[in-house]
């Protein structure tokens, strides 16, 4: 491997199955993750975290804060920014209650995985400060999935602030994966006061650290990555400041990636519509041709 994509060994025989029809793609379930940014002395800074090596799935792996929809993301949730019903228009989604559920997704599953809490006590406030005993207890129900978080959000006075993210990519996991997730992919700017931490169990080290170094790091083959993790931080890399890139949102292109793969005799080639870099011709070995 030249560089830290993440490729697991099992792929080829995955694919080879599914061409052959004695493997059958499963449904991806939705999930959201957030590109947290804040503004360091070199630029913006992209806050990121390292799967434990024992994880099932990418193992090893820097991602960002993220995980499945939950149910109960459908909820009715106190709210503030744009409605559900644009948010439906703009994630490509069939209706609001879907719309707001990935976007609940995303600011809860940020505050569980980092601590970051995109909401406020109004519409154009947002909370300052999420550290102590009483927070740490309600971050740790919402994990445990004890706790809904909306019912959350009504105990604490809060409002979701759906405007504090700007929607910026799509990926599917291949058919071939055995865990498929249709994800999209928000960033956001920490708020005034706040401080992300490693509060993911899934997680053994987080950084902050600018898009240009990580890909850097990537491209030496020292931080594994899965390509929609390099390919947005990749794209984050034109913008001067964290403000910039989530203004930036409304330009990008949310057409769902999803990966492709055809057998060329004995060869399996992969490839990402779009993003050539991570292209891949895979031998009967499963070595690289």
């Amino acid at each position: 491997m030249s560089n830290g994509q993440w490729y697991p060994p099992e792929w080829p025989d995955r694919i080879r199955a599914l061409a052959g029809g004695t493997l059958t793609a499963v449904t991806p379930r939705r999930a959201a993750t957030v590109l947290l940014l804040r503004d360091g002395a070199a630029g913006p800074e992209v806050h990121m975290l390292r799967r434990r090596a024992s994880m099932a799935f990418a193992g090893g792996a820097y991602a960002y804060p993220g995980g499945g929809v939950d149910p109960r993301d459908e909820h009715p949730v106190r709210w503030a920014g744009p409605a559900p019903a644009e948010w439906a228009a703009r994630l490509g989604l069939a209706g609001p209650a879907e719309a707001q559920a990935v976007v609940c997704a995303a600011v809860r599953e940020t505050y569980e995985e980092s601590g970051v809490l995109l909401a406020g006590p109004t519409a154009d406030s947002v909370v300052a400060d999420t550290t102590g005993d009483d927070w740490e207890a309600d971050r740790a129900a919402l994990v445990a999935r004890e706790l809904a978080f909306a019912d959350f959000l009504d105990r604490r006075g809060l409002v979701l602030r759906s405007d504090l993210l700007g929607p910026w990519a799509r990926w599917i996991t291949p058919e071939f994966e055995p865990r498929r997730y249709d994800t999209w992919f928000f960033v956001a700017v920490l708020p005034a006061g706040q401080r992300a931490s490693n509060a993911s169990t899934e997680a053994d080290r987080t950084v902050w650290i600018r898009p240009a170094e990580a890909a850097a790091g990537y491209d030496r083959g020292e931080l594994l990555m899965m390509p929609p993790t390099i390919a947005t931080l990749r794209s984050l890399e034109r913008y001067g400041t964290a403000a910039d890139a989530l203004a930036g949102a409304p330009d990008q292109n949310l057409a769902p990636v999803l990966a492709q793969a055809r057998l060329e005799g004995d060869h399996v080639v992969l490839s990402w519509p779009g993003h050539d870099e991570f292209t891949k011709t895979v031998g009967t070995g499963g070595g690289e041709a």
